[in-house]
């Protein structure tokens, strides 16, 4: 892999990690036009920590403050003030142990050999992007949210591990679906993802060998921060769409682009 190689990689997981049209994917696809298929699972993972940095960085307040009123409650002194923050804890458990299950049942189907299939599948997430402008503007803030939204997100989420299948895109929409506010929907979603990531990372830590032996540093460092950067970028510029209701926007581009796949690959 060639440290440009690496830069489109890194940009596109980057890019498509937050925007909803699916990083999995994007990356499948890309690597199978540039000869790399034979790059291990474990370098997409590492982009996906790269993206990790990113979340971390621009709700640094909202995690920070999970993790200070959890203590506070660990030692009986949680107040009115750590209500919130403390709201979110169950119904996040909840999600990330469906997503685990679902997520371990669906990893038995490989479809790293099927661009096509996922190709069809970034038409399957257009739609759904469609359908979630059709919900009603929630009402559910993390103070009222209950377990019964951490099942949806969480079986939602499971399913995005399907290439093709934004995880950002299917959570959002799924929250919107479950009732919580938007601008609720969104964050949960991405706070979902710290977890989700590092359980991936987990799981493919055994093809390391495989990945220093296919892919040199120099080339993973640069596609890292090159992820790292385009994420921040993207969950700036999305933040904002989701608040407005405007995830169908990119149905524009994922439906002609699933449609271009199925005929082309």
């Amino acid at each position: 892999m060639t440290v440009a190689q690496a830069c489109i990689l890194g940009l596109f997981q980057g890019v498509a990690e937050f925007l909803p049209i699916s990083s999995s994917g994007h990356l499948l696809v890309f690597k199978d036009i540039m000869g790399l298929s034979e790059v291990p699972a474990l370098f997409d993972v590492v982009l996906h920590l790269a993206t990790l940095a990113s979340i971390l960085l621009v709700f640094r307040k909202r995690i920070l403050g999970i993790v200070v009123s959890a203590c506070r409650w660990l030692a009986g002194k949680s107040g009115e003030d750590d209500a919130e923050n403390l709201a979110i804890v169950l119904p996040a458990i909840v999600a990330t142990v469906l997503t685990a299950a679902v997520g371990l049942a669906a990893e038995r189907v490989d479809l790293t050999g099927s661009p096509r299939i996922v190709a069809g599948l970034l038409i399957v997430t257009a739609a759904i992007l469609v359908a979630s402008s059709r919900f009603g503007r929630g009402t559910t803030d993390y103070r009222a949210m209950g377990l019964r939204h951490g099942v949806i997100v969480g079986l939602a989420q499971g399913i995005g591990v399907f290439p093709g299948i934004s995880r950002s895109g299917i959570t959002i929409s799924a929250g919107l679906a479950s009732g919580l506010k938007r601008e609720t929907a969104g964050e949960f979603s991405f706070l979902l993802a710290v977890p989700a990531i590092l359980g991936a990372l987990a799981l493919r830590l055994g093809d390391l060998a495989e990945l220093t032996g296919t892919v040199a540093v120099t080339p993973l460092i640069v596609g890292c921060g090159v992820a790292f950067v385009a994420g921040v970028a993207s969950l700036l510029l999305l933040m904002p769409l989701v608040r407005k209701g405007k995830l169908a926007w990119f149905a524009a581009y994922l439906a002609p682009a699933g449609l271009l796949g199925l005929f082309l690959l």
